[in-house]
């Protein structure tokens, strides 16, 4: 009950199987690597990174700690008590029905389920290992006896005749636990150099992705600041243009008042005029010289009156004033003015650090 307790806490609770690697996160709770890391990368984009287990936020993606006593504990229990239904090897013995094994013996070249392996012998030729199916790996392939040593020299797994009398023979041997410990402490030491430098890019994935949301965000702002400031653009073109128009519209009317007034004076002057002309073809057509004689003579007068009045009427309309259009119009170089400076004020506060309002 005791070791199926122990390995149900070794479960990964998204995997559901025993911790490969296993990581923490700020709130304690451990998982696989590849498993969290899968879960991360699908919450990325979210805005908050979601622990599986406690549902706990944080804004930025969590690192993820290499829990090493956890390691080390299901490295222990892997090796002490394998589970013996996933590795598929059964009892050699157990004809009518698959019997899980416990144990092989490398000299009988067999598998052992627990009934078989107290009735087995128990004498040091009969090597026991963990289940396997690879017996004929364990034994020398020149003397077909058990390998028990390593040669150092050469870097291989021999049996007691290849060290006495064999091509080893004179050479620096160790016992096979004794070479595979001190390979595991290469390995170990290897492993953490492996970790730290996982960490250490981690550590790196983690910079390039905050790097990379701060250049969005700054993307982002760069955006909202030129939008704002184009429309402020149109809103300030549109405000020009319509003053532009106003100030036209205005003067067109004040032109044509000032020109229908003075038609209507030379309208009246015309027709004093053609009175005028009329009273005088009467007199030339008149018989009696003594009334032609005595009529004042004013033509010559009435000529330079008439001439001199049409040119000062003439000269005295108003027209378009085309400059003050133009000096109006002129304030989009303003606007124009005022943009590129806003631009180069907001760039400098970019290079210096100074806060520039648009």
């Amino acid at each position: 009950m005791a070791s199926a307790d122990l390995r149900q806490e070794l479960d990964c609770s998204i995997c559901l199987n025993i911790y490969t690697d296993p990581v923490s996160l700020r709130c304690g709770h451990n998982f696989c690597r590849v498993c969290i890391d899968r879960v991360l990368d699908t919450q990325e984009g979210s805005g908050v990174y979601i622990c599986p287990e406690c549902r706990a936020e944080c804004q930025e993606r969590p690192a993820l700690i290499t829990n090493i006593p956890l390691c080390n504990i299901v490295g222990r229990f892997l090796s002490t008590r394998p589970d013996q239904e996933e590795t598929g090897i059964f009892c050699t013995y157990c004809i009518h029905s698959p019997v899980p094994a416990a144990k092989s013996c490398l000299l009988c070249e067999a598998s052992l389920c627990d009934n078989h392996l107290r009735v087995h012998s128990k004498s040091a030729e009969h090597v026991l290992s963990d289940p396997t199916t690879s017996l004929g790996d364990r034994k020398c392939s020149v003397h077909k006896k058990i390998l028990e040593y390593y040669c150092t020299e050469d870097s291989i797994c021999i049996c007691v005749s290849c060290s006495l009398a064999g091509e080893h023979r004179g050479h620096d041997v160790e016992m096979l636990d004794e070479a595979s410990e001190k390979k595991k402490e290469k390995l170990r030491n290897v492993l953490q150099k492996l970790i730290t430098k996982r960490e250490e890019t981690e550590k790196r994935v983690q910079s390039l992705q905050k790097h990379r949301r701060g250049n969005e965000e700054k993307a982002a702002d760069v955006t909202e600041r030129v939008t704002s400031l184009f429309r402020d653009i149109r809103r300030q073109l549109e405000d020009l243009e319509k003053r532009v128009l106003s100030e036209i519209s205005r003067q067109e009317n004040s032109v044509s008042l000032s020109v229908s007034d003075l038609i209507q004076q030379l309208e009246i002057k015309k027709d004093e005029l053609s009175r005028k002309m009329r009273h005088i073809e009467e007199l030339c057509n008149m018989s009696d010289p003594v009334t032609v004689l005595q009529e004042p003579d004013t033509s010559d007068l009435c000529d330079t009156e008439v001439r001199e009045r049409h040119d000062d009427q003439v000269h005295g309309v108003e027209d378009l004033d085309v400059g003050l259009i133009s000096g109006k119009i002129h304030t989009l170089s303003d606007i124009i003015i005022q943009i590129n400076t806003g631009i180069y004020v907001e760039e400098d506060r970019h290079i210096t650090g100074y806060k520039h309002s648009w």
